[in-house]
């Protein structure tokens, strides 16, 4: 916590135009407990690991920050609890990782993440949220298959931070925008500093940035599988946002209602089929399936 003569200094700048301060984040305040009726438990994680690839990659550092909320309004109460933890990979950590996030092969030699520690925190937890949960969830399921059994949230890909001015998603690039700063990546700051940007308002609209992930988190997502698309319709479906998935050798397009895929459906018939009434595939996730890698539930559509 800034002194009170410092404070008056970066008052009087932040009242100036010209001016934008910035406040590092006060990781030990503490704020008071919620009175509403619909209080609820989530916990934010985050991983550091030896490379990006969740098949042979580590990891090497897991933090857990658990905090009460309000599950009607969004609004962020009290930390409850928190776990940082290293573990040692068996191999040397790259050095193009290291650079990333400072841990070297001597800070996790003979460590290990205590599981028991951390299924203590997520006892009674309703949602998990990451700043890139299709990352961390893959890691995590392997390493502490309690995290495949909880709803997940990821405040990177279901936050429409664009829609409210924020050209970046970046952690940083958020905090910043929050009006503060922290020195990041490392895992447990790097949790309470997604915390502190889920506590600010949404733009303008009064309510924490937590309300608006909550609802994407409760609502279903799709995934619309162009099944038996002509190849030469990949350049349209590139076009469209459709991924490629190889082990498949499908085209895919994410949609978050219903209602729009009605509409692709017109547009599928159209352009990739040439009119022809096909079977595709549509593919359903909620909370507990989204970023883990497993299969959706399946039903075959026509266009």
């Amino acid at each position: 916590m800034s002194d009170p003569k410092s404070e008056a200094l970066a008052s009087t700048l932040e009242a100036h135009p010209d001016y934008r301060v910035l406040r590092r984040l006060d990781t030990s305040r503490q704020w008071p407990a919620l009175t509403a009726p619909a209080v609820r438990r989530a916990a934010i994680v985050d991983t550091e690991t030896t490379g990006t690839d969740h098949a042979t990659d580590k990891v090497i550092e897991l933090a857990v920050v658990v905090f009460e909320y309000c599950a009607a309004t969004g609004a962020v109460g009290r930390v409850l609890g928190s776990y940082d933890g290293l573990e040692d990979p068996g191999v040397p950590i790259p050095a193009s990782s290291t650079a990333i996030h400072g841990i070297t092969d001597e800070m996790v030699r003979g460590q290990r993440i205590d599981d028991a520690s951390v299924l203590r925190l997520l006892d009674g937890i309703g949602l998990v949220i990451a700043h890139n949960a299709g990352f961390d969830r893959k890691f995590l399921e392997p390493r502490l298959p309690a995290f495949a059994e909880l709803p997940w949230a990821c405040s990177w890909a279901e936050v429409p931070w664009s829609e409210v001015g924020i050209e970046s998603s970046k952690l940083e690039y958020l905090a910043y925008r929050s009006g503060f700063f922290y020195e990041g990546h490392r895992a447990e700051v790097d949790c309470l500093a997604l915390l502190e940007v889920l506590r600010r308002p949404f733009g303008d609209s009064g309510a924490a940035a937590l309300k608006v992930l909550l609802e994407s988190a409760r609502a279903p997502s799709f995934r619309l599988w162009a099944t038996g698309s002509p190849f030469e319709s990949k350049d349209a479906l590139r076009k469209r946002g459709y991924w490629w998935a190889a082990p498949k050798r499908c085209w895919y397009g994410e949609f978050r209602s219903r209602e729009e895929i009605a509409g692709e459906l017109g547009w599928l018939k159209e352009t990739v089929f040439g009119g022809k009434s096909v079977a595709v595939e549509l593919e359903e996730f909620d909370a507990k399936t989204r970023y883990s890698g497993r299969e959706g539930a399946r039903e075959r559509i026509r266009v």
